[in-house]
């Protein structure tokens, strides 16, 4: 139960490989993910709390959907068909992920779908000061493929903006392993977006080649973590959004990939979204009890959240967050795991 008093639930999704995947209403959370190793040996590779108290209120938002607004919006302004809106500042001098009480902090409706989970939220007028009243679904399948697929949907009775994704931190050794330094990156990505010193872009795009984001081939990710460029030391790791080449809306498209030599595990990404962002966490120290019972460090695992770019309200260069009143938003993330010789 919440201190409010709801009910906290918990899903469990499992496929005739013996493979599962476990969910909570409380954030549409991604609570674990079981999967086999190279020998068939099975581990959960999302981290997680061990309490439900745990995911109460959280910095990392471990495994959560997050909204109305992923990732930042400086100085939390914006403006919406000529009418100024100023936002919660909740990250130094910016808004992120939607605020304090944002989707990842309440209660869903949830309802099992024959073989899916869906969970149900009513965003009122005014919610986190955004406008119009929006309704999201986020839609939970896993398959006999291991495919993990999430399907967020959101309609708004006035225009709005609407960025969701999810927040899951993987470690492909399993949870409670260690760091993720050694795991291999790559990415559909040519470009990096350029960020200034308080975590927005600038507007720039750059290019990543021979730099320390250069992820169009498989790199360790422990390689690049204390570069300068991009302010990658600054932020003490990755912390940066990728728009993905060759983006065409609604139309699902290959992200990405996430592998350990270890354990032999491989996990492709794919999105109808226009960028990823990369997050190494770097802040991962002092959460709440892990699920093997001992504290995370930083670094224990990486975020690869699907998502539009960060401050696209105050961009006009950037794929339009802008949801019109009555206009269906839908996009969809695919976690396929796969193991490799």
């Amino acid at each position: 139960m919440t201190p409010e008093g709801e009910g906290i639930i918990r899903y469990t999704m499992r496929n005739e490989s013996g493979a599962s995947v476990q969910l909570s209403n409380y954030g549409a959370t991604i609570l674990s993910v079981v999967v086999p190793d190279r020998n068939g040996k099975m581990d959960d590779v999302v981290l997680g709390y061990r309490d439900a108290e745990g995911y109460f209120f959280d910095g990392p938002a471990m495994g959560k959907s997050v909204g109305r607004y992923a990732n930042r919006i400086a100085l939390g302004r914006m403006t919406i068909e000529g009418e100024k809106y100023q936002l919660e500042i909740n990250n130094g001098q910016n808004h992120l992920h939607g605020g304090t009480k944002n989707f990842a902090n309440r209660v869903w409706e949830s309802r099992v779908e024959t073989n899916r989970v869906v969970m149900s939220l009513t965003s009122e007028d005014g919610d986190q000061k955004f406008p119009g009243e929006l309704v999201v679904e986020a839609i939970f399948d896993f398959d006999e493929e291991n495919q993990l697929e999430i399907t967020y949907l959101a309609k708004s009775d006035r225009t709005t903006v609407v960025n969701l994704t999810n927040h899951a931190y993987f470690n492909l050794n399993g949870e409670g392993s260690g760091t993720v330094l050694d795991h291999e990156l790559q990415l559909n990505t040519s470009r990096v977006l350029e960020m200034s010193p308080t975590q927005i872009p600038t507007g720039t795009w750059l290019d990543v080649e021979g730099t320390a984001q250069d992820f169009r081939s498989f790199r360790r990710i422990g390689d690049g973590i204390d570069a300068e460029f991009n302010h990658i030391r600054d932020f003490k790791g990755y912390d940066h959004p990728f728009p993905i080449d060759g983006w065409k809306k609604h139309i699902l498209g290959e992200v990405g990939a996430l592998r350990s030599t270890v354990s032999g595990r491989l996990m492709k990404v794919y999105s109808s979204q226009p960028s990823v962002m990369i997050y190494t966490g770097n802040w991962l120290e002092g959460s709440p009890v892990a699920k093997s019972g001992k504290g995370y460090a930083d670094y224990d695992g990486v975020a690869i959240e699907c998502q539009n770019y960060p401050d696209a309200p105050n961009q006009p260069a950037f794929p339009s967050a802008l949801l019109e009143a009555g206009e269906l938003y839908c996009e969809k993330i695919v976690y396929r795991f796969e193991t490799m010789n």
